[in-house]
């Protein structure tokens, strides 16, 4: 994709049209406790309140709905740490077809449970983003189905970019988005939407120090390979950031923070506490990078809590005493 094909507004307003009748808005929620702690207007994007529990579903609609009727029928099929299977599986569902998720060996079981529960069949294949794309790749060879990139695709960043379509339009007047960086998907589409609708903005990704995807591409100027990664934010430990996301990061993103997995369960503890939301570690590496004064925010800002997918046993052993 040369720079001059990076998504446009138009792509991104199309998505948005394409997910109008599915989708769930999701609101901002305004986080007093923070707010009055940072002395600047602090509010979260919950995406854990979409369908499947994660962003996930804007992108996979998006690309599952573009794809010519008798292809679609054959089926799909994702490689998945958890979200964008449920995302996917989701799709698959409304438009009745085949859908079948290839998940990691230590996959969580809500995660994988989820996906099951929307309809689709679950493949399990190492631990690795490569493992997973190469079982993925086998399968379509084998059934004539369709991959669904979790996130190195122009219609899954349009898809994803919605969310920061949402912000911009919801709050006019924000200062600062932050969004949680794995594959880039989410994080590209953003920044893209952010930028092209209100260029002053700050734009902040946060991945977790034990995967510096993004951070290290960054510095190098091009996609670098980490050779493993790990922690408690399991939806953001891509090995490397897809190459279309990373297009979209260099023209849009402003910065790169990263975040130990300390803090995560406390993140969580005070979205639970004082919000009511229930965020997995992943979504609440934003929260955090706030909490920890990792970021300082510089006027209204929004931090994207990508998803919500734990359940209690999960919860019990992150937060229990």
């Amino acid at each position: 994709m040369p720079p001059d094909q990076l998504v446009s507004l138009n792509d991104l307003r199309r998505a948005a049209e394409t997910l109008a009748p599915v989708a769930v808005r999701t609101p901002l929620l305004f986080d007093d406790v923070l707010s009055q702690k940072l002395g600047q207007p602090i509010w979260y994007k919950p995406e854990g309140l979409q369908r499947g529990g994660a962003f996930k579903f804007r992108g996979a609609y998006n690309f599952v709905s573009s794809l010519p009727a008798d292809v679609r029928a054959r089926g799909v099929v994702a490689p998945s740490s958890g979200n964008h299977g449920q995302g996917v599986a989701m799709a698959a569902r409304i438009f009745g077809i085949p859908a079948t998720v290839v998940m990691p060996t230590n996959v969580t079981d809500a995660k994988r449970a989820g996906a099951e529960r929307l309809g689709a069949r679950v493949v399990l294949a190492g631990t690795t983003t490569q493992d997973r794309y190469e079982r993925a790749k086998e399968i379509c060879a084998e059934e004539g189905s369709t991959l669904v990139h979790p996130y190195d695709d122009p219609l899954i960043i349009a898809g994803q970019g919605t969310v920061g379509l949402e912000i911009a339009e919801d709050m006019p007047d924000v200062r600062m988005v932050l969004v949680p960086v794995g594959g880039g998907g989410l994080s590209a589409g953003v920044a893209t939407a952010i930028k092209l609708l209100l260029p002053d903005v700050w734009v902040v990704g946060v991945e977790p120090v034990s995967a510096p995807k993004l951070f290290l591409a960054r510095k190098k100027g091009e996609p670098v390979k980490l050779s493993s990664t790990g922690g408690l934010a399991d939806g953001l430990q891509a090995t490397e950031i897809g190459g279309k996301p990373f297009l979209h990061h260099q023209s849009y993103i402003d910065d790169v923070v990263l975040v130990d997995d300390e803090p995560l369960p406390a993140a969580m503890r005070h979205l639970l506490d004082r919000l009511k939301i229930v965020v997995e570690p992943s979504g609440a590496i934003t929260a955090a990078a706030l909490l920890t004064g990792v970021v300082k925010p510089t006027g209204p800002t929004v931090a994207v809590l990508s998803g919500g997918n734990i359940e209690w046993p999960g919860l019990v052993r992150l937060l229990g005493d």
